[in-house]
């Protein structure tokens, strides 16, 4: 551990609040960097087994079953795991008495030795993360790619040196605690999301506006064009902006033209690649790719390893990944869509006929534009989960008003009722789409769990739909 990473936490008295990924990778670095560490989580020692065996090597107190107001007794930090709301009230009491609050993001980016790429949005981060890890990649240059996405980077903050890169996945949750920016930021799009956590949009657009408004004048923030919330924050940092388009010529930043992708940074504008050439489904992809190129582009990354990887790239799990095809019929998982809009955007990512499976648990988020959408581009919904009754309300209402290509709607329980149901309705050359446009947390741990047992269930289609099938005849 390096002396810089020891010194300012050696001795203090820090409490972490949640025992998930974020909060494992907390509670590890500040034990090693000599703090004296409580861990606190509202789950029990028995459902918190898993996290329990790997800090068992490290002097870590656990207070578990609560969140009891003496853990603030002494305390000089407080680490918040970014599914611990900060309302609760050990919170709110630690504000008051001034103890200072912490994400997993801020000790990284305090101490971070490496020029980092922070990227946040309502959507697109994880795939425009991945892209700018491969292109950096591609770029013989030693890059680090974590954050939200996969990897907790604490734990790679040793192994860091000052000339690699780190590109870095941020969430509302995390940036909501951040009082520093990354020297390179980007902001994608800001729609309504998470409000049930944020509960008001200004809240939540001030949350993503904390990745740029601690930046330098030598910094860097790339905004997306087309996205009002986004555009606006070129007037909340002071660092140098860049933007990216699909419908505007933009004078610095990337940007779709004449059906070419093209960046400029300098005095120069240098083509990417075709449009045809890219492989990723659907304009919020491409959108995506313009975003990944400034951002590659700022750090230093000619336009042959940003061309290489957009040619190549296959797209990252569980976001319009291609399952199989069975029986003439395409099966994708977009389990990521946990909010009505991004549905919106994987619908217009297709032009065959599309069977949906929509549903899991609403985060309070306008579904009018997600029916309307529904009701002229897919020909079978069928709703599952604690939305679905929900949903298929306001898609039926839509329909009422303005008739479109749907030819029915089916109501399920379960996500594997939804999929034996996409079965029996599918025919050749139609498209079965996982996008559900609410949470996984009605039913599985995360949207990732919840792809997962839809692939799962798409694999097992030729003994389980043939079983059924014979059960029905």
């Amino acid at each position: 551990m390096s002396e810089k990473v020891t010194h300012d936490l050696a001795g203090k008295r820090v409490v972490v609040l949640g025992v998930a990924r974020q909060g494992i990778a907390m509670a590890r670095f500040l034990a090693r960097s000599g703090a004296q560490v409580t861990v606190s989580d509202l789950k029990t020692k028995a459902e918190l087994a898993d996290a329990i065996a790997a800090l068992a090597d490290l002097p870590v107190r656990y207070a578990l079953g609560g969140h009891p107001m003496s853990l603030l007794r002494g305390a000089d930090l407080i680490c918040v795991s970014g599914g611990v709301p900060l309302d609760i009230p050990l919170l709110v009491e630690a504000q008051k008495k001034g103890i200072p609050l912490a994400s997993d993001a801020q000790l990284f980016l305090e101490r971070c030795p490496a020029t980092v790429v922070g990227i946040t949005g309502s959507a697109g981060k994880t795939t425009t993360t991945a892209l700018v890890g491969e292109m950096c990649r591609a770029a013989g240059r030693r890059t680090w790619v974590g954050g939200n996405i996969g990897n907790p980077l604490l734990d790679d903050l040793e192994s860091i040196a000052p000339d690699d890169l780190v590109v870095m996945e941020l969430s509302s949750f995390q940036l909501e605690l951040t009082s520093v920016s990354p020297p390179v930021a980007a902001v994608l799009n800001i729609t309504p999301n998470h409000l049930d956590r944020h509960k008001t949009m200004e809240a939540y657009i001030a949350a993503k506006r904390r990745i740029v408004a601690f930046q330098k004048p030598e910094d860097w923030a790339v905004l997306g064009f087309d996205d009002a919330n986004a555009r606006a924050l070129a007037l909340a940092t002071p660092a140098q902006v860049v933007f990216f388009s699909g419908g505007a010529q933009v004078d610095r930043g990337a940007y779709k033209t004449n059906g070419q992708l093209a960046l400029r940074l300098g005095d120069t504008t240098e083509v990417i690649c075709n449009r045809e050439e890219v492989r990723l489904r659907g304009d919020h992809n491409l959108l995506n790719i313009l975003a990944a190129c400034a951002l590659a582009g700022i750090v230093g990354v000619p336009v042959e390893a940003m061309r290489q990887v957009v040619r190549t790239f296959p797209g990252v799990e569980h976001r319009l990944e291609f399952v199989r095809e069975w029986r003439g019929v395409q099966w994708y998982d977009d389990s990521i869509a946990t909010a009505p809009e991004r549905v919106v955007a994987a619908l217009r990512s297709f032009t065959e006929p599309l069977v949906l499976l929509a549903g899991g648990r609403d985060k309070k988020l306008p579904w009018e534009e997600f029916a309307r959408e529904v009701v002229q581009r897919v020909r079978y919904l069928i709703t599952f989960g604690e939305a679905g009754e929900m949903i298929a309300g306001k898609v039926e209402e839509a329909a009422r008003a303005a008739p479109g290509r749907l030819e029915g709607i089916q109501r399920m329980r379960t996500l594997e009722e939804a999929v034996e149901a996409a079965a029996r309705v599918a025919c050749p050359g139609d498209v079965v789409l996982l996008s559900p446009g609410g949470t996984s947390f009605d039913a599985f741990r995360d949207f990732a769990e919840r792809g997962d047992r839809f692939k799962e269930l798409v694999w097992s289609l030729d003994t389980n739909f043939t079983n059924l099938h014979k059960n029905n005849i």
